[in-house]
């Protein structure tokens, strides 16, 4: 069973005055939507394909893609690893409209999902997207990019109850590699002064900074992610870049101002309003 796309609309009859920035769709792909699957807003007019029972984008995703394209606005190559649906890579397409992307993706299902969504937002011309375990070899060994992209899964199985479904599974539990997986793979794609940015949980910080020096990598910038005011953070957003591109005496992490998503009353903290806005949403 297969369905057709709502028209776009340009407006929010909520917030009035306000209008949708950004690129349009290509209205004329030929993507459907098949029983089980949902059309979400992603950013500005782009949407995305998801599977209702599945795996779906977060905030997660989203705030890094903000951050790695705030953290390097001007880049032309970009590398998604581990890419899923496509929210990152699409996010942070939105937010640079001259890059090209390469997305790196080993569920199939996933991949399929984020083809559509690629079409449907008409990326195909600056989207390069490769099916495999980012761990082999699906990269070339002269690839270099500007910014490098990454939300890894966040535990070991061993550590969670893992979801039945495999799409969910793989996304948030460490079957095809760790943030050391992640930051290895990332450090010899990196363009010189190239940026790899991504998202883990704030109690598993420890994990990230041994990851980076591992691979010859240095945080350069982070930021906590409040969910909620008055509770503990829940996540961080990284921002490393290759060790040798750094004075050798260079040593400092720049630990940004926080990012809090919600008041205690449950209404949008204003500062993740004015995220919001970075990227077509109204406030």
């Amino acid at each position: 069973m297969t369905s057709k796309l709502p028209p776009i609309c340009n407006t929010n009859p909520q917030f009035k005055g306000w209008t949708k920035p950004g690129p349009e769709p290509d209205l004329n792909a030929d993507v459907t939507v098949e029983s089980g699957e949902t059309v979400d807003a992603l950013a500005g007019h782009f949407r995305i394909w998801q599977l209702k029972d599945g795996h779906r984008f977060s905030t997660d995703d989203v705030l890094t893609a903000w951050y790695g394209t705030t953290c390097a606005p001007s880049v032309r190559t970009v590398l998604d690893l581990g890419s899923g649906i496509g929210s990152v890579a699409m996010t942070a397409a939105w937010r640079l409209p001259q890059a090209s992307f390469v997305t790196v993706e080993a569920q199939e299902i996933s991949v399929e999902l984020a083809k559509k969504s690629i079409a449907y937002n008409g990326l195909s011309d600056r989207f390069d997207v490769r099916t495999g375990d980012f761990r082999d070899p699906v990269l070339r060994d002269d690839e270099r990019f500007d910014l490098v992209l990454g939300s890894p899964p966040y535990w070991p199985p061993e550590d969670g109850v893992v979801s039945e479904h495999p799409q969910k599974a793989a996304c948030r539990f460490e079957y095809r590699g760790d943030v050391a997986d992640y930051c290895k793979t990332a450090a010899p794609h990196l363009a010189p002064g190239g940026v790899f940015a991504c998202v883990f949980p704030s109690d598993q910080r420890d994990r990230v900074f041994e990851a980076a020096a591992s691979a010859d990598l240095h945080i350069v910038r982070m930021r906590e992610v409040y969910f909620r005011e008055g509770e503990p953070p829940r996540i961080d957003l990284f921002a490393m870049t290759k060790r040798e591109d750094l004075p050798a005496d260079f040593s400092e992490t720049w630990m940004e101002e926080s990012i809090t998503i919600r008041r205690t009353d449950g209404s949008v903290h204003p500062q993740y309003a004015a995220i919001k806005l970075s990227f077509g949403f109204p406030p």
